[in-house]
């Protein structure tokens, strides 16, 4: 897995820099989604790398199969992705580019796991709490988990907030043992 996002990694910032120069990040998120998905499919996962298909003809029928999603450039990314048989990094490529877009306009996916279902009211207040902490635009999924007693988890990207009483009562036991 790691391998396939470094591959990747060069790929979706070339798109990233591209989609900014132009100003359609939207589009290209569009695409790249598309083109995951295609690839993601049984049907066409089977015939990636499969010597009776041309690389070439493979490339072909994702931007047939595409159709108006794709620009000019989208083509010839799926062209290039063909040619030198990466097309199976298209999913990798997605996701990274959806990281350096988000990092480019300042947002972030949070998700927050409460013991507890959260009104409305409250929902609001936590979520303008953690955008200002993150100072970042957040868009927020809301979980239920009963096992936490109380409290919440919060995690947006690699940060964990662990405020429920589980986690402290965990945090309290490895004081206690150490």
């Amino acid at each position: 897995m790691a391998e396939l996002l470094t591959m990747a990694r060069p790929y979706a910032k070339a798109v990233f820099e591209l989609a900014r120069d132009e100003g359609k990040f939207a589009d290209w998120s569009a695409l790249l989604g598309g083109l995951a998905q295609a690839v993601r499919d049984p049907a066409v996962a089977q015939w990636i790398g499969h010597p009776a298909i041309g690389r070439g003809q493979l490339s072909q029928i994702l931007i047939d199969a595409l159709g108006s999603r794709l620009s000019p450039e989208g083509a010839n990314l799926v062209k290039l992705l063909g040619e030198y048989n990466r097309l199976v990094l298209a999913p990798a490529i997605s996701d990274e580019y959806e990281t350096l877009r988000a990092e480019a306009e300042k947002r972030v996916d949070v998700e927050i796991t409460t013991a507890v279902v959260v009104d409305a009211a409250q929902q609001k207040v936590l979520a303008d709490a953690i955008a200002k902490r993150l100072a970042r635009e957040v868009a927020v999924s809301w979980k239920t988990d009963e096992s936490l007693l109380a409290g919440a988890v919060i995690r947006a990207g690699d940060l964990v907030i662990d405020g429920s009483v589980v986690g402290e009562l965990d945090r309290l036991r490895q004081e206690l043992a150490a």
